[in-house]
């Protein structure tokens, strides 16, 4: 029962998100209002004992990419940082995806369903080929390592190349800065 209320005050926290998203006309404020939208993606992932997708939704959703945006939006001319287009396709093309979400979920399997079809294909091969195939006794160990083994390394390389994205954006940005300072301390002895 606390796990329902719990998704459903973080799913409130989300609409009250998006409401306001789509209300400011100010783009640090978007940015800042996806980073709490990022935040509490996270907090319901570990609700849903999705650990590790809550990981990678905290480093890259709410870290990196509102580290990117915001130096997004400092170098925009001083006018446009506080310009907003017209948001109605946005808001069309949000609910329409919304709407075929939905659809979508009232096809899948219940939770815990035994004639799911991940537990009548899948999950077999699985415990058959764990042993004989990979020699490994432990089947959670034998699909995180051999099956999900390119999934994991495809996470990694996103989190390292958007943290390679931030170290190039904070360190021109700091070169731009220095290589200013000199042309003013050059300007100024002059």
């Amino acid at each position: 029962m606390n796990f329902l209320i719990i998704n459903f005050f973080l799913i409130l926290i989300l609409l009250l998100t998006t409401f306001y998203i789509f209300k400011t006309t100010s783009l640090i404020s978007v940015v800042a209002l996806t980073g709490i939208f990022s935040l509490v993606c996270t907090a319901i992932y570990v609700n849903l004992d999705a650990v590790d997708v809550a990981f990678t939704e905290a480093a890259v959703g709410s870290g990196i990419s509102t580290i990117l945006m915001v130096m997004a939006v400092s170098k925009l001319p001083e006018g446009k940082k506080n310009e907003l287009v017209n948001l109605f396709p946005s808001i069309i093309l949000s609910v329409s995806t919304v709407i075929v979400l939905m659809l979508i979920i009232t096809n899948l399997p219940l939770l815990g369903d035994p004639n799911a079809p991940i537990h009548l294909h899948v999950t077999p091969e699985y415990i058959k080929e764990s042993k004989s195939v990979f020699h490994i006794p432990n089947v959670v160990t034998n699909i995180l390592a051999s099956y999900r083994g390119f999934d994991t390394l495809g996470e990694t390389i996103v989190i390292f190349t958007a943290g390679l994205g931030v170290i190039v954006l904070l360190t021109s940005n700091t070169l731009n800065r220095k290589t200013k300072f000199k042309k003013k301390v050059k300007n100024n002895e002059r």
